[in-house]
């Protein structure tokens, strides 16, 4: 009884082998990936940056320069360079919005002043269609735990789109779309861990099911 025990406490050093070395292949893969991202984006022209598609103004896609309101976006690029892990912390680097951490979890994010946890005039949105908690028309962002790995860009619009979007829409839309099937094919793993987040981790695998088909 007591080598048993003693074996157990032991662990398996194949295991903590593998566990380490798919660790330290995680942060090289993402390292790789952000500084090829950074260079591109470095090498973009001044016409070309402002040339961003979007679509969350007028409902079709157009550049920045045309679209016909005030508009931020916060591209993937952005988001693996700030080493952003949660998208209330996407949003703070957008100007005119009010963004404060309210609780270990919880976060009040508005435009236009009048920030508090049950404001209701800035419509959400994920990839189109609106995450609003009918208990008071806002939204609950603790519950909103997309991982930024799978975020291709955000859209935010400061000023009113009831027009276009409906309700909710008074101070500001906030559009978060995502990564096409095609874009997350293959093995895609990151582990971290820090003083704040103590632990994380992320992983997804994709493929292809046909020529047009992926999932």
């Amino acid at each position: 009884a007591t080598i048993g025990s003693k074996r157990r406490h032991k662990g398996n050093p194949r295991a903590l082998t593998f566990l380490l070395a798919l660790i330290w292949w995680s942060v090289c893969s993402s390292n790789a990936r952000a500084n090829e991202l950074a260079d591109d984006f470095s090498e973009f022209s001044l016409d070309e940056l402002m040339n961003v598609e979007v679509t969350s103004v007028s409902l079709t896609s157009q550049s920045v320069m045309e679209s016909a309101a005030a508009i931020h976006v916060v591209t993937s690029a952005d988001i693996k360079r700030r080493g952003i892990r949660s998208l209330p912390e996407a949003l703070r680097q957008v100007p005119g919005l009010e963004v404060a951490a309210i609780g270990a979890a919880d976060y009040a994010i508005t435009s236009r002043g009048f920030n508090e946890a049950f404001s209701n005039k800035l419509l959400v949105l994920i990839d189109g269609r609106s995450v609003y908690t009918p208990l008071f028309s806002g939204v609950y962002w603790d519950i909103q735990t997309i991982p930024v790995e799978l975020i291709d860009r955000i859209e935010v619009i400061r000023g009113p789109g009831g027009s276009i979007w409906g309700s909710n829409a008074f101070n500001g839309i906030i559009n978060v779309i995502t990564k096409s099937a095609a874009e997350t094919e293959g093995l895609n793993l990151r582990v971290g861990g820090g003083t704040l987040d103590q632990g994380y981790g992320y992983s997804s695998f994709g493929g292809i099911l046909g020529e047009d088909t992926h999932r």
